[in-house]
Parts: C-alpha cells; structure tokens; sequence
C-alpha cells in the first residue's frame, strides 16, 4: 500500500483512532497565498475553501475545493463529488440534514429546462458570454470564452435547435400531456431523419501561405476520388437491403483544398446515368473556413493572440453549427405512406423493349432519410462533433479525423442527435492514410 500511494498512511487517519472517534471530523484551511493552475477555482480576490473530511469507517481523507470541478482525493475509493458529506461517510454523519447543498461556481448555474415554454423567436440559451474584467478560467484563457451549456453537463437540452414543438394546449393538464406524447409518437413514427456527413479534405501543400496555391497533393486527389466512389455506392444503393441514400447536397467550404476536394468526390459519384434525386451541389460557404472554433483542453494559458483568433473565428463557426445541424422539418406524410419499408425501397419502371408487360426493379431511397455532405475542415469537424452531443467543445483538440475521413450524424425527428462513424477512413488502404503531412500511424 505504501508503495502505491505514497505518503498516504501520513495523509490518512488510522483505520483503528478514527472508529475511536466515532464521528466524523472536519477542518476548514484558508486558501493559500500562491495559486497554481490546477488548483485555481475562483479569481484571485475571492477565497476558495478547502474541506479536509475523514471517515471513521475504513480511515481515507478527501481534499476539496469549494468547487464541482475540482476535487483532490487522498484515497482510491469512489466518491460522491455533489456534497462534502460522502455516501461513504453519510453512516457516520451526526447531523445528515447539514449536508452543503451541490452549488457550481465556474458554469452557469443550472437552468430549468424550458425547452416547452420558451419563445420559439429568441436563440437558444448557451455560448460564450461574460465580461473582459471576469478574470481567467484556471488560469488558461479568459472566462468570457469559456462555453456555457444551456444546461448542466450531462443533461440534454431537448430544444437545442430551437425547432422543439410546443407541447398541446389543453384546459386538463392530463389530457395536454396524452395529446403532446400522441403528437410525439406521430413525430417519431412519420418524421424525416437528417443525415450529416462530414468530410476532411484530402491532403494539401502547406508550404504556401496563400490560400490558392495550397492545393490537394496527388495522394490528397487520390484521396478525394476514393471518397467519391465511396459516396456515390452509398447514393445508388447495392440491393434491396443496402438500399441508395437520398443524398439531397454537396457543401463545401470556401477554401481551396476543401473545393477541389468536393470537386474530385463529385466527379468520382458515377452519377451520369443515375436516375434518382439529383445530388445538388451548394456555392461555398466561408462559415465553413478553417479556424479556431474555441480553446481547448488540455493546454496552456492561451497568448493574446490565440484569444484574439478565439474572438474572430468562433461566432462564424458556431454560426455554420447552427445553419446546418438542427433537425429536418416536418413533412406532410400519410400515416400509410410510412406503414411499409419495403413499399418505399422497391418501385418498378416500364422497359422499353419489344417484350411488352416486362417491368424492370429499380431501387428507390426511403423517403424519411435525407442526407447532407459537408466536405470541410478538421478544427470544425471537431468542433460540430462536441456541440451536436452537447459535450464540452473545448474537448475538440482530443479527437483526430484523418484527411477525407467521414464523420457521420444522425438527427431524428425528434431532435435526438448520435454520431454513427467518427473520422471514418475504412474506404482508404493503408498506404493512403494521413493526417496533414504525417503519414501512417507512426507518428
């Protein structure tokens, strides 16, 4: 034990001397003078209380800050993070109804989920906001910058998109509620699932400054055209049961490497005798550009000029965010017209051959999946990634799409958001694999 956890038999109360006691002791220590950053909850001119609590049962203590998002734990037990009092310690509690209610000090306080009630005409709650004299967050960057859920993490804000519906109004509360969970299952059961896929550009010259010389390598356009035969199978479809796609768009951002990128991806579809929905191709869209969506975690304390690029780059890429994810309007679509699966894949097509009464199969997309591709840029798809699961975006520099890897969303009708591939390159051979300039996995 002493070799695992250190100097833990100083730290702790002897198993033995603490069921002697028999209660629970606790002492208050001031904040030290000297902040350091992992230790920094509050701005320097407030105090941060530390509460050292040992448990008469097995002997550990714990060390915390006043705070939900830092806590210092002196034993290899679980602990329950919301109040000083443990579930472990809570047997040897005197006086349980003193417990120090859960309160977050760095997020936004915890908001009632008013998703139903709210004003369909203002912007969803949540984002960066604040004032310039509000200090630091840990010492890392400005704590205006810092994003703000609309909601305490984990919870999932239902109206993320601000296309919630209303519940139904009813003067009986019961009977509002039976007609809202009826509107509902007919939302679930007849609604258009939104489809987004997300595509890295192929690899580029970065030796250029300017953006028009830097353009795909010939593995990046190698690249692109795999990726584009991949996307066209998916459009055209195999067999009845790997059916086509209803692909409705092509996006793409309006730099060079991602255009040229969606250029080879269209080219290599196949689509000149395809006979399906035609697949349209969108002018490119700046809020799409590369950029720095938000600062990251881990890193250091971020120089003034990434702060600057911070305020620059991200109200453009959340706006993208917001263009682009939200889920897909509510179709008129007739109860039958969704009773059979099979009905909506098959559909058959006179020939024009000599042989009259001869019908030909051909595969047609399922009307309730609508596809988007969005071919742009790594610190975006990465940034998308942690806003649509509503988990911190200042996560987004832990993730890696590789170049043309895909990134795949799903939006149900009813506004619940999954990623089905992440960074995808399964349609690229080893010898193709890169992240920028590096190669392989070597690196």
């Amino acid at each position: 034990m002493a070799s695992s956890f250190g100097s833990y038999a100083q730290r702790s109360i002897k198993p033995t001397a603490a069921i002697a006691a028999g209660a629970l002791s606790a002492t208050i220590f001031s904040r030290s003078s000297k902040q350091t950053q992992n230790d920094e909850i509050e701005d320097n001119s407030q105090q941060t209380v530390k509460t050292v609590v040992s448990s008469p049962l097995i002997g550990f203590n714990v060390l915390r800050n006043n705070s939900y998002s830092s806590w210092h734990t002196h034993s290899p037990f679980p602990l329950n993070r919301y109040n000083a009092t443990t579930t472990l310690c809570e047997a040897a509690s005197s006086n349980p109804a003193e417990k120090t209610p859960y309160k977050p000090s760095d997020p936004a306080e915890p908001v009632a989920d008013a998703s139903n009630n709210e004003d369909k005409t203002t912007k969803p709650k949540g984002g960066m906001w604040g004032e310039e004299d509000d200090g630091l967050f840990h010492g890392l960057f400005p704590r205006r910058q810092l994003w703000r859920p609309h909601l305490e993490y984990p919870l999932w804000h239902a109206d993320w998109d601000g296309r919630q519906p209303l519940p139904v109004e009813s003067d009986d509360k019961d009977e509002s509620a039976r007609l809202t969970a009826q509107r509902d299952r007919q939302i679930r059961k007849n609604g258009v699932t939104k489809h987004i896929i997300l595509i890295r550009h192929g690899q580029y010259d970065e030796t250029y400054k300017e953006d028009e010389k830097r353009l795909l390598t010939p593995l990046g356009r190698e690249q692109a055209a795999m990726t584009g035969k991949r996307l066209g199978q998916l459009i055209r479809g195999v067999n009845e049961e790997f059916g086509p796609c209803k692909v409705k768009v092509v996006r793409v951002s309006n730099l060079a490497r991602a255009k040229e990128t969606a250029d080879i991806i269209f080219d290599n579809m196949d689509l000149d005798n395809f006979d399906g929905d035609m697949v349209e191709r969108a002018d490119p869209d700046p809020l799409l550009n590369e950029g720095r969506p938000c600062h990251h975690i881990p890193g250091g304390k971020a120089r003034p000029s990434v702060v600057e690029r911070t305020d620059e780059h991200h109200p453009r890429i959340e706006e993208a965010f917001n263009k682009y994810f939200h889920r897909a309007p509510m179709p008129e679509i007739p109860p039958a017209a969704a009773e059979s699966k099979k009905d909506s894949i098959i559909a058959t097509a006179s020939t024009d051959d000599s042989n009259e009464g001869v019908k030909e199969q051909k595969l047609v997309a399922d009307p309730k999946h609508e596809f988007e591709v969005i071919v742009c840029h790594a610190n975006v798809i990465r940034y998308f990634f942690c806003r649509a699961l509503q988990l911190p975006p200042e996560a987004w520099l832990r993730l890696c799409t590789f170049n043309c890897s895909l990134t795949y969303f799903t939006i149900r009708p009813t506004g619940t958001v999954s990623c089905r591939m992440l960074g995808d390159i399964g349609h690229l051979p080893h010898e193709m694999c890169t992240f920028s300039m590096h190669t392989g996995f070597n690196w």
